[in-house]
């Protein structure tokens, strides 16, 4: 081999490795455990915000403690997502005590997240917000449908929660809700908006952009002329292809680095 075809190749190895999209290594302890939930936490609110999805008041994300796993992290109440920073994060018990931080919190986020949690001991983290296309289509009652590659992502892996009755402040409703979300991943809240859960922030948060993308793209669909669906065993094939946590942890990579490089205040 030729010095130049030596470079060659040893550059082409290098760039593999740089962009080689790797499993997280498991985290040496607690403390670094939490402060990388709490940075990836921050980033999603950061990238909510700049995806339009802040509305007022509404809209929640937390993240379970690893050492704690009856306490979560969540956003204040009235802190728009895209000035939310890893110390703005508020911690909380399932009994609703803030033990960290000295702002009110969302009591339907509080009553939400807390059944969610309960129900599920495998998620991690949980994202509802009042996005546009995600009320939109919620007021059709019914779910996705798998029309194209992306939204076979959520094929047999979501639910509709109905009927609406107002905003979700009784425990039983919560507890309602979680049963509706059941072992999957997502929920379309009829008349209200999504919800996604599951075993990291990284996935839920992607999870959550690709519903409301995957909604979007139905509603102009549908707009436009009668669907033709994919297939139930190919739309079923491109879920376990599509739809797995470990793809959207991937996914979030690129958006974890864009919105750190754009606004690194966000870690403090």
């Amino acid at each position: 081999m030729s010095a130049t075809q030596h470079n060659i190749s040893s550059l082409q190895e290098v760039r593999a490795r740089t962009h080689r999209l790797q499993p997280r290594k498991p985290a040496a302890t607690f403390e670094e455990e939490r402060l990388h939930r709490k940075q990836r936490l921050a980033a999603t609110f950061r990238l909510f915000g700049r995806y339009g999805f802040d509305q007022g008041l509404a809209g929640h994300v937390t993240a379970r403690d690893p050492e704690f796993p009856d306490r979560y992290w969540i956003n204040p109440l009235a802190v728009h997502f895209s000035q939310i920073k890893v110390s703005d994060l508020q911690l909380v018990d399932h009994e609703g005590n803030i033990l960290i931080g000295e702002r009110p919190i969302n009591t339907a986020g509080f009553t939400i997240h807390s059944a969610l949690h309960r129900a599920r001991p495998d998620v991690i983290a949980a994202a509802h917000t009042h996005s546009t296309y995600g009320k939109a289509f919620s007021a059709l009652g019914t779910e996705l449908l798998p029309i194209t590659r992306d939204s076979c992502a959520f094929y047999e892996d979501h639910a509709v929660f109905d009927p609406f009755s107002g905003v979700v402040l009784d425990d039983n409703e919560g507890d309602r809700l979680a049963a509706t979300l059941g072992n999957r991943k997502a929920l379309i809240l009829q008349n209200h908006g999504l919800l996604t859960a599951g075993p990291t922030v990284e996935a839920v948060a992607w999870w959550f952009l690709a519903m409301d993308n995957a909604a979007h793209t139905q509603l102009l669909a549908q707009a436009a002329g009668p669907l033709k669906p994919i297939a139930p065993d190919i739309a079923r094939l491109t879920a376990s292809q599509v739809g797995t946590a470990q793809g959207a942890y991937y996914s979030f990579q690129p958006l974890w680095d864009w919105i750190v490089a754009l606004e690194p205040d966000l870690l403090d």
